[in-house]
């Protein structure tokens, strides 16, 4: 992947929007006792969103890691 420097990016913004996107997906779900369903939402809406990020970089995550 070729990242293109634009001086006007923001890429801390970017992911922040990944971060509130995977939030947003989650939200129906709580109170309901459904963790699994509200994992489900937010690891879905955060991949189809992180994917929109044009960055050259390994995104490391866990839980309970």
């Amino acid at each position: 992947m070729s990242v293109i420097q634009d001086p006007d990016r923001n890429l801390a913004l970017e992911l922040v929007r990944v971060t509130e996107t995977a939030a947003v997906a989650a939200a129906p779900w709580v109170g309901r006792g459904e963790k699994n369903l509200a994992d489900q939402a937010a690891v879905e809406a955060m991949r189809k969103m992180i994917n929109t990020v044009d960055m050259s970089g390994v995104v490391v995550i866990g839980e309970g890691e």
